[in-house]
């Protein structure tokens, strides 16, 4: 396949696995169902796809892991059908060799922390799966921190969620702040040693909805080296109305002009949106974004930074500063290991009571 002009398209979100688990379609068939599958992602020249995991509320919290195998499980069985065509990703040297392929590299997320049920075991066995990229919450709260939805209590990171950020920055495993309430997304931003992903928000000071970020949020996540993925939803781009692809513009360029254009690039949330932009029908339809931009005089270079870049740098630096998921003890005897202090000190985490945000130093 051939990739965009300006590189290969990197999209940091699309929840296309629940219409595949439903059987509603096949990934390798074009469809005039939903946004995203094989053929659509090909002719728009995305060349990285974050395939993300939804765990439905029906399914939390007990049912949360079982629900991300079935997932995965019809997943892997549709990249198998199109081997040629597509690759599940889990280390920058995959990542590399699949684009130059030609193919369309597959990064597996989470969104919701409930799958892991509170134990470290499950997350560095979620790795070990392919997993690389976990938000913590969805809009409510969970055991690791306070979603978008539940801001009211003021509550950020509970101390198993501090645990999970710095398990996840030890494994190297990308944190997604997306859909943290804001308490939470600066706890996670005190914590992370390493720059953290805002997946799919835009700009709330253009569209005044939780689930978008403030400028002192922009700011805070651009001076960690964070990257942000716009989001085609009509109601996180304008407050009432039909939204069109000037708004994505609109929110590209504030993010642009608050921290630069690196720290700005895609998050579609295709297939998990039922209102997209007039213009951005579909996945298809992300060479009418870019036409706008031109037209606004966006520079080749700063095309390739929002376009791939950015996320490619995210994802370049998280994974390559993952360590061993199951390393040797230094000698024996020790007690060191995943069922020894570790494991306790994760787990002791659980009983904090929600009352506030938690302030730990980084």
């Amino acid at each position: 396949m051939g990739y965009s002009v300006f590189g290969p398209i990197v999209d940091a979100h699309v929840d296309t696995v629940l219409d595949l688990a439903a059987g509603r379609r096949r990934l390798g068939e074009r469809s005039v169902r939903g946004h995203v599958d094989l053929p659509r992602l090909e002719e728009a020249g995305v060349g990285v796809q974050v395939f993300a995991h939804f765990i439905e509320p029906v399914y939390k919290p007990h049912a949360a892991l079982a629900r991300f195998m079935e997932l995965y499980d019809v997943f892997l069985h549709e990249v198998a059908c199109n081997r040629d065509r597509i690759t599940v990703v889990t280390s920058v040297r995959e990542l590399e060799e699949t684009l130059a392929a030609g193919r369309i590299a597959a990064v597996i997320g989470i969104e919701g922390g409930e799958v892991l049920q509170g134990r470290p075991g499950v997350l560095r066995l979620l790795h070990r799966l392919g997993v690389r990229l976990i938000g913590l919450t969805w809009n409510e709260r969970n055991d690791l921190a306070d979603g978008a939805g539940d801001a009211r209590s003021g509550g950020g990171l509970s101390r198993l969620g501090v645990q999970v950020v710095r398990e996840m920055n030890r494994l190297g495993m990308v944190v997604d702040v997306s859909h943290l309430s804001d308490a939470s997304f600066y706890d996670v931003l005190a914590v992370s040693t390493q720059p953290v992903l805002a997946s799919h928000s835009n700009c709330r000071a253009l569209c005044a909805h939780p689930r978008n970020l403030t400028d002192d949020q922009i700011r805070a996540l651009a001076s960690r080296g964070g990257v942000m993925g716009m989001n085609f939803y009509a109601r996180f781009l304008r407050e009432d109305g039909p939204a069109t692809v000037d708004d994505v513009v609109r929110h590209i360029e504030h993010v642009a002009a608050l921290v630069g254009p690196e720290h700005v690039g895609l998050g579609s949330d295709f297939d998990g949106i039922d209102e997209p932009p007039q213009g951005l029908e579909d996945v298809t339809r992300l060479p009418r974004l870019i036409e706008a931009l031109l037209r606004r005089n966006w520079k080749e270079r700063e095309l390739r930074l929002l376009l791939g870049e950015n996320m490619l740098r995210l994802f370049r630096q998280v994974w390559q500063a993952g360590e061993e998921p199951y390393p040797v003890p230094a000698a024996e005897g020790t007690g060191a290991g995943p069922g020894s202090s570790d494991a306790g000190s994760f787990a002791a985490g659980r009983g904090r009571a929600w009352g506030g945000p938690l302030r730990v130093a980084s």
